[in-house]
């Protein structure tokens, strides 16, 4: 089985890597594990390829079509469609955002339907497709009512991929990922970079700065259970999703308040005490608009799960990273 992964030299991109290379193998259509025989890593900038014959790294623009016709042939049978412009950078320039979370998303699309080998994709979703006057518990098929422009761009590319499911011309998935946290690393242009930032920078001995208020509710996934669900979600058989294609993920309805005291019980007064409020109008709209609950039985019923506790979280973020809290 040859697998595509497009981001593949980002943060999940390559978590999944390394996981599918450890697996060594993938269920197909018929639910029969078929080995992974080839790994190709799609990105902007050249992506680690692990040491590993099965993995090709290139590099190219997702939103050149000769760039997805060299890496997307008849043999390419899963397609893990991780590339996009994150929502703050989305909001501050729209021409990108539309580019790469749009136009490269329907290209991508495209290039299969002309290879007709009906290969399956997952897509990328987020929280960031609702907005409004939401109901106190968010389902799959709650109206769609983006407030970013980032938003509307995954919802638009939702649309496509379930309408080119319905043509038969891939067998898609999308899968609504929660807010990943806690990320390593360095903050980034996301809105919701914060919820990262608040856990990871006091941990590291660092001052964070918390940008909403206490009583902010975020739907959040771990990075380890975000990757099990990407598989997961690739390898269900596409009769159990039938028409809907659309799955919002498993994850915790937490408050920034709870996270902070989450945080505290974990690591202690002195390590939550790094953190500083400070209020920012732009970030507040964004993530304000975002639903906090979810009713996520649907994907519950076919095998996905997520943490039970936030704190949980936060130990196996200190687990996988080697922190020495301090």
């Amino acid at each position: 089985m040859k697998v595509l992964i497009t981001g593949g030299a980002g943060f999940l991109g390559q978590r999944l890597a390394r996981e599918l290379l450890a697996r060594g193998a993938l269920k197909d259509a018929h639910g029969a594990p078929q080995a992974i025989t080839g790994l190709v890593l799609l990105d902007v900038v050249r992506a680690h390829d692990f040491g590993d014959a099965r993995v090709r790294t290139e590099v190219g623009d997702i939103a050149e079509r000769s760039v997805l016709e060299r890496v997307i042939d008849a043999q390419t049978s899963a397609i893990f469609h991780l590339a996009a412009i994150v929502s703050g950078q989305a909001e501050a320039d729209f021409d990108l955002g539309m580019r790469i979370n749009l136009d490269a998303s329907r290209l991508l699309l495209e290039v299969c339907r002309q290879r007709g080998h009906r290969p399956r994709v997952v897509f990328t979703s987020s929280v960031a497709v609702y907005g409004g006057d939401l109901p106190a518990v968010v389902r799959d098929d709650t109206a769609l009512n983006p407030q970013s422009s980032y938003g509307a761009q995954k919802a638009i590319a939702e649309l496509l991929l379930n309408d080119y499911s319905r043509r038969g011309f891939v067998d898609g998935r999308v899968l609504r990922l929660p807010t990943i946290s806690v990320r390593p690393g360095r903050p980034n242009a996301a809105a919701s970079s914060f919820a990262s930032g608040i856990i990871r920078e006091p941990l590291n001995g660092e001052e964070a700065v918390c940008p909403v208020a206490g009583s902010t509710r975020l739907w959040l996934l771990s990075p380890r259970k975000a990757i099990d669900s990407l598989i997961a979600g690739l390898e269900l058989e596409g009769a159990a999703l039938g028409k809907q294609r659309v799955l919002n993920l498993p994850g915790l309805s937490v408050s920034v308040d709870e996270m902070i005291a989450a945080l505290r019980e974990v690591a202690g007064d002195a390590v939550a005490s790094r953190i500083v409020r400070q209020p920012d109008e732009r970030i507040e709209q964004i993530v304000g608009s975002w639903p906090g609950a979810w009713d996520t039985s649907r994907a519950e019923r076919l095998g996905l799960a997520a943490e039970r506790s936030f704190a949980e979280v936060i130990r196996g973020y200190i687990a996988d990273e080697g922190i020495q809290v301090r």
